[in-house]
């Protein structure tokens, strides 16, 4: 009987630790004022430690009776929750896009088997008309039916012949915005999806040059009608737009008279205007449409002192469809059909004047960029840095191209004047004496003064030479001009008096502020580094600063122009910050895409990716053979503020200064081009060439000899698959000089990602500058270690790109690179593992 009873015993013990054990993981009910805590808690922290937990449970007296577990659990809950609500809301938004996107497309399909069909019916009745006897008449007729309606300045003069010209405006439009009024074909490199902006086409054969595009905003009609009608603030050649007349169409509809004048891109052509009729109205559908044409007759003109400037273009039946979509954003069309008069521009610039591409990059893209990027700013997608609102940066970009527009274009009614010079001038000088750069008035101010030129480039990627004078500033610059016209440009101080004697360093930090969502335009701050010559002023800053706009770096881009623009700025540059905009723009006159190498860039990166030798070749004498028939027109335009009496001091300084910088770019272009070397970088290290492939294996050598363990995998054992793998190893791997201020000298693919540089801005980058304080304490404590055993260790820290973006890495490997004979130190190589931008 005792040996029962113990049993009984026994398993009731068992049983009552097992439902302990249950009672301690069983769902717990919360009241309101419990998950009001927890949820304080997780607003502040959704991963709290195991202290922290136990932390809450002793200061909220309510959750005291909760197991920490159970606290444990409904953390992981809430995550969990919260990562499947906005996973739920990302899908829903890619669905609502996709679903948009696909009747867009659908749509699309429609109209090009339209488009089919009547290609097979005029083919048809081609073939008859070839095998008719009278196919003389079957001309006349065919020509009369295509000729364009002329309309007379007497039908533009009455109510109802403009109602009647805007409802054939209107027709015409929707022909070619959702029908087969003209043929489209797709515009090269612009492949439509849900993350692409949108579908891009230009005709292949009408009068004139037409592109149009498709696309989903999340915004609604008006909003975006209101957006386009203010053509100023997105065409960034369009100077001015002026309503002359407004009336109610009788249909709810409204009809404008418009005189609307655009910039020349060069400072080889005179400018465009246009006289037009723009009709705003809501079809039955609910679409609302803004369509355009011109008015035949003078119309509106520019001021007489400005009239030579000016040649009258036609704008052929253009505008916008805006449908409204389910579930919020809308659906938009934007036509663009223009005839430049390309008769008035001298025969190379015509390609500008000719080109649908051009259109395109200019009008059509750039309207609908403009809107996305709107539509992005107003739902918080984009942020942007050192505090600005987007307004404000675009203002500051729009500004800046004004500016520059401005100078390029000189306009007589703007208070422009050529200043006289005997003989043919390769720059050309105008003063603008009512133009004030600062905000306060001064009575030695003359106004200010522009040196512009522009010249034929041969064989010179654009792309490429832009981001070049982006990273080398000191390649092409002069500082102390610069230094020049950011005191002129100061309140305090007004011309060479106010400068103090700087010794500048050559080097500059890019400080981004914005860019676009596709990043195909970047507004950034350029310190140039000013050292005091004077002892008095040790402690007194003499960095300039400069506000610059930079865009059309991507080669891949069809027909747009690149365009560095800049000008100096104080260093806390409040937003009505006088603005004096110089800078280049880089138009290219026609090219190739489809046989240009879409790979070639100023850094080694295209040269590092390894294959077979025959391939290659056959890549370079096709990129070679291409970028011999391709020419851009360049056009440099500087501005310095003038002293009343010394205009002709600062011009000659100015023309002076003008010539340098275009010979600079012209060594550089030469330097850039497939048949030249860049002679500050060096022949470019290729697959086979020996310096590459030599690095690549003391690099690995060296990191196998100190280290003890294969810095690669096994199999690489060709020095073409080792300078290929190392090229594309995941952890940034970096070498420096051994100088007194060391360098980087090369770099792999993960670590000019990290550093957000290229293999050629890579030389100007010293190792100190990477390194935050804790990062150079420990480099030095592990200097002497690392001279002495050949490798050390660094711990995890943070360092800094050349954007000024921080980096986090998880452990950092030095070791010393030698060279084959193992007794002569090459260079110091860092491998930075586990790295990611914070």
């Amino acid at each position: 009987m005792a040996m029962v009873g113990q049993m009984m015993m026994q398993r009731e013990n068992s049983s009552g630790s097992i439902n302990k054990h249950l009672d301690s993981g069983k769902y717990v009910r919360y009241t309101t004022e419990q998950v009001e805590a927890l949820e304080r808690v997780y607003s502040e922290c959704p991963k709290p430690s195991s202290l922290r937990r136990q932390q809450l449970i002793r200061e909220c007296p309510i959750l005291s009776h909760i197991e920490p577990k159970q606290i444990k659990v409904w953390f992981q809950n809430r995550r969990c929750r919260e990562k499947q609500r906005k996973e739920s809301t990302r899908l829903q938004s890619v669905n609502r896009k996709l679903t948009a996107m696909n009747k867009l497309l659908m749509e699309e399909n429609d109209r090009l088997q339209k488009q089919v069909s009547q290609l097979v019916c005029e083919n048809t009745y081609m073939r008859q008309q070839l095998q008719s006897v009278s196919a003389p008449n079957a001309d006349a007729s065919c020509e009369s039916a295509v000729s364009a309606p002329h309309h007379s300045l007497r039908d533009a003069n009455n109510p109802a012949g403009l109602v009647s010209i805007a409802e054939e405006t209107l027709a015409e439009f929707l022909a070619k915005a959702t029908g087969t009024a003209v043929d489209w074909v797709q515009l090269p490199g612009m492949k439509p999806g849900p993350d692409s902006v949108g579908i891009f086409a230009i005709s292949q054969s009408c009068s004139g040059v037409a592109a149009r595009a498709c696309g989903l905003v999340s915004l609604e009609p008006t909003k975006i009608a209101e957006i386009l009608k203010d053509r100023t603030s997105w065409y960034r050649d369009c100077r001015s737009v002026e309503v002359f007349t407004m009336f109610p169409a009788g249909n709810g509809g409204t009809i404008e008279l418009l005189y609307t004048q655009t910039y020349a891109p060069t400072t080889l052509a005179p400018a465009r205007d246009f006289w037009t009729l723009r009709y705003t109205t809501t079809l039955q559908n609910g679409s609302l449409v803004v369509c355009e044409r011109s008015l035949s007759g003078s119309g509106a003109g520019p001021s007489v002192a400005a009239a030579s400037q000016f040649v009258r273009a036609d704008m052929l039946p253009s505008g916008y469809l805006i449908r409204p979509c389910e579930g919020g954003g809308s659906i938009i069309h934007i036509v663009d059909h223009l005839n430049l008069q390309a008769w008035s521009v001298p025969e190379v610039l015509r390609p500008l004047y000719e080109s649908s591409k051009v259109v395109a990059q200019k009008i059509t893209i750039s309207a609908l960029r403009y809107i996305r990027q709107i539509a992005q700013e107003t739902s918080g997608e984009v942020v942007y840095s050192l505090g600005r609102q987007p307004a404000v940066l675009r203002t500051f970009s729009q500004r800046l191209i004004r500016g520059f527009n401005d100078a390029i274009n000189g306009f007589n009614d703007d208070g422009w004047s050529i200043l006289s010079s005997e003989g043919a001038e390769d720059v050309t000088i105008a003063i603008n004496s009512a133009k004030n750069p600062t905000t306060s008035s001064n009575s030695l101010l003359g106004g200010v003064l522009c040196a512009k030129a522009s010249m034929l480039l041969q064989n010179v990627p654009p792309a490429v030479l832009v981001r070049f004078l982006r990273e080398h500033r000191s390649e092409w610059a002069d500082f102390n001009i610069d230094a020049y016209a950011a005191a002129s440009l100061k309140a305090s101080t007004y011309g060479c008096t106010g400068i103090r004697a700087t010794r500048f360093t050559g080097s500059q930090i890019i400080m981004p502020l914005g860019h676009t969502i596709e990043h195909e335009e970047m507004l950034e701050v350029i310190r140039l580094e000013g050292q005091p010559l004077n002892h008095e002023d040790a402690f007194a800053s003499r960095d300039i600063h400069l506000l610059q706009m930079c865009s059309g770096v991507d080669e891949n881009t069809v027909g747009a122009c690149s365009e560095l623009i800049f000008a100096p700025i104080d260093e806390m540059f409040p937003d009505d910050s006088p603005l004096l905009p110089s800078g280049f723009r880089i138009i290219p006159l026609h090219s190739k895409p489809d046989l240009l190498n879409t790979h070639k860039t100023l850094d080694l990166t295209s040269s590092l990716e390894v294959g077979p030798t025959s391939g290659s070749a056959a890549e370079n004498a096709e990129s070679s053979s291409s970028s011999r028939n391709t020419r851009s027109v360049l056009t440099i335009a500087f501005q310095f503020p003038l002293e009343s009496n010394l205009h002709e001091n600062v011009a000659a300084m100015a023309r002076q200064y003008v010539r340098s910088v275009i010979s600079s770019v012209q060594r550089v272009a030469i330097a850039i081009s497939p048949s030249g070397l860049s002679p500050s970088v060096g022949p470019r290290l290729s697959a086979a060439s020996p310096e590459a492939l030599t690095l690549a294996n003391w690099i690995c050598q060296s990191y196998s000899c100190h280290v003890g363990s294969e810095l690669l995998r096994a199999e690489s054992s060709s020095s073409d698959s080792v300078l290929k793998t190392l090229w594309h190893h995941q952890d940034a791997i970096l070498c420096c000089s051994l100088k007194a201020v060391p360098v980087f000298i090369f770099a792999n693919q993960a670590g000019l990602d990290m550093l957000e540089t290229t293999l050629v801005a890579l030389q100007d980058i010293t190792l100190d500058k990477i390194f935050d304080d804790l990062g150079r304490k420990a480099l030095f404590s592990e200097f002497a270690k690392i001279m002495q055993q050949g490798f050390g260790y660094l711990p995890g820290g943070i360092c800094m790109s050349t954007m000024g973006r921080h980096i986090s890495y998880e452990q950092a490997v030095a070791w010393k690179v030698f060279e084959a004979e193992e007794n002569t130190m090459h260079c110091l190589a860092f491998s930075f593992v586990n790295w990611s931008f914070v």
